[in-house]
Parts: structure tokens; sequence; C-alpha cells
């Protein structure tokens, strides 16, 4: 890098040949994100987010993309729908007859209302634990408007209402059926992460040594890997007819459960319920923090995946339904069910319609 010091000025270094020759030459990838939302107000284009998109079938062949494929991040919370898997293979969702609705909390980033927080306490009584078990930290819900219900009514908070406790709560099961240690589960080396990450690498197809490991925001291990492997993972969950018997029984419960009790996976007015509730049983779909989201279609053999280059979670949706739209998956009902997401509008302070939050792109 000490070439740069022949060059007088950063506008130099941009106009020279330099840094895609060094690219090149260190075989590191300039990756460009895509254009993906436009927010206007009244007439003006204010806000531009720009991100990446790929659509895969169940073999993991690219059908389109907009951006870069390989685009490498954290899967977030998109990831929980594959890590429940491990609730079935392990025999703990047999041992603890959990119920559909169980199974689906545990996939879902939810809003922690009365009856997620009921379905919560349903698996701990079932696996002979209590919330204080749950080590995934104390949050107020995601969703503003019951946020600032709970605060009005002085609710006091505890792990329970985090948007992850259905993913510790089946981490937790898994530990309780298999005697490993509660204390630890959520250290990257407890056998729990370690059966996990088996899973994940099965299921996305990457090897467990390329996928890089982080700290999620309710402290357990998280892992990182290329766009397009998320999409994978995501055909084979809706389409799973081409995996092994263990692993297609699993698929089959985690999407069945989560098209049978969408409410678990968001919440009122969540996007991730309404999509899934609209779609009829056609498909699952979740969000993960900074700006990622995951579908899997059934009987197209496809699952996609998007990454907002800016994180924000906010603007996801009229993306997804772009996409939906250019696969033509959903019909007119459905997709007139949804019609607030797409496009969604830019309001003010009086609720008043400024703008509009609108997809400005098409696969390729």
């Amino acid at each position: 890098m000490l070439a740069f010091l022949k060059y007088q000025n950063l506008n130099e270094v941009l106009n020279s040949n330099f840094i895609f020759s060094y690219f090149r030459s260190t075989k590191q990838k300039l990756s460009m994100a895509e254009k993906l939302i436009e927010i206007t107000r009244g007439d003006v284009i204010e806000t531009i987010h720009y991100g990446d998109v790929v659509v895969v079938n169940s073999k993991g062949d690219i059908l389109y993309h907009y951006g870069d494929p390989d685009k490498y991040t954290y899967w977030r919370s998109a990831a929980k729908p594959i890590q429940a898997f491990n609730v079935i293979l392990s025999g703990a969702a047999e041992k603890y007859n959990f119920t559909d609705a169980e199974l689906a909390i545990m996939c879902a980033s939810h809003y922690g209302e009365k009856f997620h927080i009921k379905t919560i306490e349903s698996i701990l009584s079932k696996i002979g634990l209590t919330e204080e078990a749950i080590l995934g930290g104390t949050v107020t819900s995601l969703s503003s408007d019951y946020a600032l219900e709970l605060a009005a009514n002085q609710t006091q908070l505890n792990p329970m209402y985090s948007d992850c406790s259905g993913k510790h709560a089946g981490k937790l099961s898994i530990c309780q059926h298999k005697n490993y240690p509660i204390e630890s589960y959520k250290e990257l080396e407890h056998p729990v992460q370690q059966e996990i990450l088996e899973v994940i690498a099965e299921m996305c197809e990457v090897k467990k040594e390329d996928i890089a490991i982080g700290i999620d925001g309710c402290s357990v291990p998280v892992h990182a890997m290329p766009l397009k492997n998320m999409a994978l993972a995501y055909a084979r969950l809706a389409n799973p007819s081409q995996l092994n018997s263990d692993y297609k029984e699993a698929s089959e419960k985690i999407f069945t459960a989560m098209c049978e009790h969408p409410e678990m996976i968001s919440g009122t007015n969540g996007f991730c319920t309404d999509l899934i509730a609209a779609s009829n049983g056609k498909l699952v779909g979740k969000v993960g923090a900074e700006g990622v989201y995951c579908v899997g279609i059934k009987d197209k053999d496809i699952g996609f995946a998007i990454k907002m280059e800016s994180g924000n979670m906010a603007v996801l949706p009229p993306v997804v339904l772009q996409v939906l739209q250019d696969l033509d998956v959903l019909d007119s009902s459905e997709l007139a069910a949804l019609s607030k997401y797409y496009p969604m509008q830019n309001s003010n302070d009086l609720n008043q319609n400024v703008g509009e939050v609108r997809a400005c792109f098409q696969l390729k």
C-alpha cells in the first residue's frame, strides 16, 4: 500500500489504475451493490438505498441476481429457521411434544406480545426451566407501538420479551434433552452451538471453516457466508426433496409451523407475519438484522436472499415484494393483501403521505 505515496491527492488515486491493479494482485474482489430503493418526498428522490439480491434453486444454481450474489455478510436472525432444525434433529421436539406454535416461535424475531410470552412460558415449562435460564438479555419490543404500550403499562420486562427468546428456548430444550450444561449454551464451543454449525454448513453447502463467526445482539454465535448460500438454505427449506430423510423431516416441520403460525414470526402488523399469512402456504420469509431478508418458495424450487448495504431493515418490504412480483409468485389477491408494503408510504409526523418508499430494480 506504500504505492499510494506517489499520488498527490485522493483524486489522483481514484483516477489511477492503482486501486484496480491492487485488488487484482491481492485477489480481492471489488463488488458493487445496486440501487434497490428510492425514497421520495413530493416529486424529488430524497434517499437511495443500495443492496444485493440473489435467487437460487435447491441445487444452488443461480437463477437471477441483482448486485453481488457472493456478498459475504452475517446471516443474523434470518438464520433462525435453519438453526431450529436441530430442535427436531436432536429429538427434543418429539420428547417435549412441541406444538407448531412453539416450533414457529423458535424461528422468530417476535414482538413480545402476550401470546408470544405465553408460548415461551409453555416451552420453558415443558423443559423444566424458568426465564432466568435465557441468556439473551432483556429488551423491549421491536414494534414501536407495542413498546410504547408496554412502557405506558409499566410492564416489568424479562428475558422472554427479547425477540430472540424463542431461539434461546429452543437451544435450551436441546440442552435439557441431551444433558448439556445450560449455563454456557451461548458459547461457540458448547455442543449445542457446534451442532447448529453443522446444520448450517449442511443446509448452506458451506465448509464450516469458511463460515465466519461473530457474536449476535442476543449474545449467541452469528454466522457469515456468501448471500447465495443463505438463499440455498431457504430453497431447501421450502423444497427439501433432495435432503436426507432427517433433514427433509425437519424442513417440512419448520416450514409447516411457520406457515400455520405466522403470528409467531414477528407479530401484529409485522412484515414477516403479514407476508407469510398472505401467501397462503406458498412461502416463508424471515428478516435478519442489518438489512438481511430470506425467502423460501414452495413448489417453485426457489430461495432468495437480500442484503441492504445500509443495513436498513425498514426498507426491505418493497424489495422483497419486487422480487416476488418478478418471479410471479403471488396472485393479485395476495399482492393486494400486502399493498401497504408495495410501495410504502413516506409519512410525516401528522401521518400525512408526503412521498413513497419504492423498489427501483428488476431481476436479471
